[in-house]
């Protein structure tokens, strides 16, 4: 596996394999890896001749300068486990390295901007289109891979690809989950075992939307029955849940069509924010 913390000798490696007519799949994140980023490279191992891996703590995106302290960072460790699943080449920047300046460029996304994350982390898309098209214009890959669990972070990306004609292929790979239930991340490594126990209730109160949603109630009912299933429990802030359309992530009166509905949550859990859905 080959390593490159510059731009240029990264282009460099990559005009050449381009050469080769050899397909490029890009997994990018922000390090602190899990089995579900490691089951993007797996995908993208499949899918493409080349995987590409980014990690990159992206400080634009964060609203939160407590967050972004927080925020963990294993690269050695990280490294490791892409080798192991097969990733060819990673792209470990700086910040001085993608950024030699303070962007000033905003990109505004609209309504996506309005709703759940952009609704309560003002600023965070804008970063998040910043980064990802910096990588897209860096890398230049066939497809790109990102995981449902972020899935306005999905919606987002989709847009700029849309907007800009960026020639990458998204492809939306389901989440990943602990035996319990609970939706790998990065951020629980900063639970407290206590406060990991009690973040499986995250994933029952998907599951109980959407079986109220299966047996007829409706979004309304099924929003009221999970804001319920958190008023009584003392570690957990509830932020926002909303039943929403699962491609353009509006409000949804109604159970659509399959595999179009998501069910969408965001909690504070102690010092931890975790956002989980379910699309069905």
């Amino acid at each position: 596996m080959l390593r490159f913390d510059t731009i240029t000798a990264l282009r460099h490696q990559l005009s050449s394999l381009r050469s080769e007519h050899r397909t490029i799949g890009l997994v990018p994140t922000m390090g602190a890896l899990h089995e579900g980023h490691l089951t993007l490279v797996d995908t993208a191992r499949r899918e493409n001749d080349v995987v590409v891996s980014s990690i990159f703590v992206n400080p634009v995106q964060f609203n939160n300068a407590d967050d972004l302290a927080r925020y963990p960072r294993t690269l050695e460790e990280d490294c490791q486990k892409l080798e192991s699943a097969g990733c060819d080449v990673v792209f470990a920047p700086s910040v001085a390295e993608i950024y030699p300046e303070s962007p000033t460029l905003k990109i505004n996304f609209g309504e996506l901007e309005t709703v759940m994350e952009g609704a309560f982390r003002p600023g965070h898309f804008n970063g998040v289109g910043i980064v990802v098209a910096k990588l897209f214009n860096i890398i230049q890959p066939d497809r790109a891979y990102f995981g449902q669990k972020d899935l306005q972070q999905v919606a987002v990306i989709r847009q700029l690809v849309r907007d800009l004609s960026i020639p990458v292929e998204l492809v939306r790979c389901p989440t990943v989950r602990e035996a319990d239930g609970l939706a790998m991340s990065s951020r629980n490594r900063n639970l407290s075992p206590y406060e990991r126990e009690q973040a499986t209730a995250l994933f029952k109160a998907l599951t109980l939307a959407r079986e109220l949603l299966a047996d007829g109630h409706s979004p309304s009912q099924a929003k009221a029955a999970v804001t319920g299933f958190f008023t009584g429990n003392p570690h957990f802030r509830l932020e926002y849940v909303e039943i929403v359309n699962a491609d353009t992530l509006q409000l949804a009166n109604e159970v659509l069509a399959p595999g179009q509905t998501a069910i969408c949550l965001a909690a504070h859990l102690g010092n931890v924010r975790l956002i989980d859905n379910l699309v069905f």
